[in-house]
């Protein structure tokens, strides 16, 4: 190596990217955190934060596996609008119990840290604005590709599961990459996102979705009514995605720390998620 060439890397990612570590615990915008709040142990597993490299530097992440085996299918979490805090990190340990290999990279990274800011309005104008579809997409490629070179994920079985700013990026990401096996969108935005009125909507891409997504929706969601829902299923009518609704909840069903969670709906999410990889091909 050239001498300098590792701290003139680290001066350019101090530089470009705002974001060098995860949240610590729940970011504030979400509060009050609710003590129903889950917390999965990461005993049988490796967990915590890694750096991820990316186009122009390094990005952070945080993956779990199991301790023991591997190569393992591989999952991409994908954060809900307040980044990588700690309900994703949990979401990660949950999926590593299952036997994969989950990881979540902070795609906000370059943008800016939303852990700190005080509502999903601040975090809307201040971040979520500024973050490209194609730079999302572009740095899920690189998780991939890290994950690879680890030697315990099997990205040949490549699976993604989002949540809510998430669940949109599943149909993006799905149509976006067709080593995708399988995808699972909870309560993800269908129609054009408010924080971009140009940006893409998941209604647009829908034909060009080959892996089967399955979108698991609220029936009482305030930010996805019932007409994009009805858009989206004749948009993918003929293909083997699928959309549920759960009647008499909210959005962020599955959000356990928030007042929003429904127990009866995430659990059976969990379950039709799980079973969604394994019938196709990611187990």
């Amino acid at each position: 190596m050239i001498a300098g060439t590792e701290e003139e890397a680290s001066d350019l990612n101090r530089r470009n990217f705002l974001v060098t570590s995860l949240a610590v615990g729940f970011a504030v915008a979400a509060s009050p955190v609710m003590a129903q709040a889950i917390h999965t142990s990461d005993e049988g597993l490796v967990a915590g934060e890694v750096q991820m490299p990316v186009p122009g530097g390094t990005i952070p992440a945080y993956r779990a596996y199991p301790a023991a085996g591997g190569p393992f299918p591989t999952i991409l979490v994908v954060q809900e609008i307040f980044g990588v805090h700690e309900h994703i990190k949990d979401v990660c340990r949950r999926i590593a119990k299952l036997g994969y290999y989950a990881i979540a990279p902070e795609l906000y990274a370059r943008q800016g840290d939303v852990s700190k800011l005080q509502s999903v309005n601040e975090i809307f104008a201040q971040v979520v604005s500024k973050v490209s579809d194609e730079q999302v997409n572009g740095d899920l490629d690189a998780a991939v590709a890290y994950a690879r070179g680890t030697g315990k994920a099997d990205v040949s079985r490549l699976g993604i599961n989002g949540f809510c700013w998430g669940g949109r990026i599943v149909w993006l990401y799905a149509a976006h990459n067709p080593a995708v096996k399988a995808g699972v969108s909870w309560y993800g935005l269908l129609n054009t996102p408010p924080w971009n009125p140009k940006g893409t909507s998941a209604i647009s891409v829908a034909k060009r979705v080959k892996p089967p997504v399955l979108g698991l929706y609220a029936a009482k969601d305030g930010f996805i009514p019932a007409s994009d829902i009805d858009a989206m299923r004749r948009e993918i009518r003929g293909s083997k995605s699928e959309i549920v609704v759960y009647n008499d909840v909210e959005h962020g069903f599955n959000a356990d720390y928030r007042p929003s969670y429904n127990p009866s709906a995430a659990q059976d999410g969990w379950r039709r998620m799980q079973e969604w990889f394994r019938m196709n091909g990611v187990a």
